[in-house]
This record gives C-alpha cells, structure tokens and sequence, in this order.
C-alpha cells in the first residue's frame, strides 16, 4: 500500500512535467518574436544609416556643386574615377564611403548595412554624365537638368520594365527622375536570389546593370515576384537643387 508521501511526491513530479512542457512552450514562443525583434533592429538600423548618407550626399553636392560617382569593388571606398566625371560604374557601384567620410565601413572601405553587407548606391548619366562632373550641373543649367527624363527610376514592380523605363503601366513608376538611388540588399544578401524584383537591382546574383531599380514593401520567397528585402531610397532632383542653390552652386 502506498502512502499518502508517495503519491504526493508521484503527483508533484508529474506536476513539474506539466510545468516543464509548459515552459517549454513558451520559451519557444517567444523565440520567434525576438528574432523578429532582431530582424527589425536591423532593418531600423539600416533605414537609419541610409538616410545619414542622403545627408552626406546632398552636403556633399553643397561643397563640390556635384555628387560623386560611385566606388567600384577595388576603389577602397573612394569615388571612381577620382575627381569625378563619367563614372566607372554608375548603375552597380557601392556608396563611395570614404570620399564622403562615413562609417561603419568594411576593410575594403565599403559602408555596411546591419547585416555587415556593402551598401550600394547609383547615379544618373543624364546630360552627359552632368550630375558628376565638376561644373557640369551648372554648365547644363538647372531649366535643361529639370526637363531631362528619365533619370534613375525606381518601379513597383520588375513585371513590364525595360532597361530605360517601369513599362506602359503608370502606377508602376514611384520615380523617374532621381539622380541618386541608394539601397541595401537585406538580410538575404548573401544568398543567391531568383526573384524578379530582387534581380532587377544590381547584386552578386544579378548581371542587371541600367537605370531602373525595384522597391516595395518586403515580400516573402511564394509571392508572385519572389521574395523582396531591399531596402531603397532616393534623393528627389528638386531637394538636391534646392541644396545646391542654398549653398550657391547653382543656378
């Protein structure tokens, strides 16, 4: 017979089973949203940084009366070609870091995202190479650089663009004449890619090199045009203008 110590103990561990499985439970239930948390730590992070670059870019167009040409993979963070002018690669290049003073950078002097990847940044050829060439923005004139379209564009969607344009549907235009376009790849950086708004944007999985690019909101990898993280901005002609005229660069 057993006594009423043993079956209050044989209750107790079962209790304590009861109690372990719930634990358990909810410890694996919060791993996800603290991933998550992480996930969006970063993603602020990023977004955070960007907007410091737009800051250096247009300060920098403020000193010099252009914008720098974009660092190429071997030109350490600085712009290339030195001093500017018909850039080396306008459209797949990384932000030029170090010409602008910036950091966090990579040993390749390179500004790195929060997911410690390169970030990338393309400028306009328009009026033949205008924006990056010292006093070609004010040789161009302000009433010809303002009429020149497209720039750079950005499309909702890669479905119907071409190399110069988003395509016949207008919705699908959030840009087209942007002479500066920066972006991250994400977390998913370092993956190969297959959708076609990741691939429109110049990466390591991307041959996709011309003047239009993709953003939208985060898609995940079932979605119609695959999975989408880039995080992509832009510097409207008429803010760089207007920062340009108050540091009397132009007109």
């Amino acid at each position: 017979m057993q006594s009423n110590h043993d079956n209050a103990a044989g209750f107790t561990l079962i209790e304590m089973a009861i109690v372990l499985v719930i634990v358990g439970l909810l410890l694996g239930g919060l791993l996800m949203p603290l991933s998550t948390q992480m996930e969006q730590k970063r993603i602020g992070e990023t977004e955070k940084y960007i907007e410091q670059i737009k800051e250096a870019l247009l300060g920098y167009a403020a000193a010099n009366g252009r914008l720098p040409c974009p660092a190429t993979a071997a030109s350490n963070g600085l712009e290339s070609p030195a001093g500017g002018g018909i850039c080396t690669n306008p459209y797949n290049g990384f932000l030029p870091a170090v010409t602008l003073g910036l950091s966090p950078i990579n040993n390749a002097g390179q500004a790195i995202d929060a997911w410690n990847t390169p970030i990338r940044y393309a400028t306009t050829t328009a009026n033949a190479s205008a924006y990056t060439t010292p006093g070609g923005m004010r040789a161009a004139t302000m009433t010809t650089l303002a009429a020149t379209t497209p720039l750079l564009s950005v499309c909702a969607s890669a479905t119907g663009i071409t190399a110069t344009t988003c395509g016949a549907v207008v919705a699908n235009t959030l840009a087209n004449t942007a002479p500066v376009i920066i972006y991250s790849l994400g977390k998913n950086a370092g993956v190969t890619v297959t959708g076609i708004d990741e691939t429109a944007n110049p990466n390591p999985s991307s041959a996709n090199n011309d003047q239009v690019f993709v953003w939208h909101v985060p898609a995940q990898p079932t979605a119609t045009n695959g999975e989408f993280d880039d995080i992509v901005t832009w510097i409207s002609v008429n803010t760089l203008f207007s920062r340009m005229v108050s540091a009397q660069q132009l007109p």
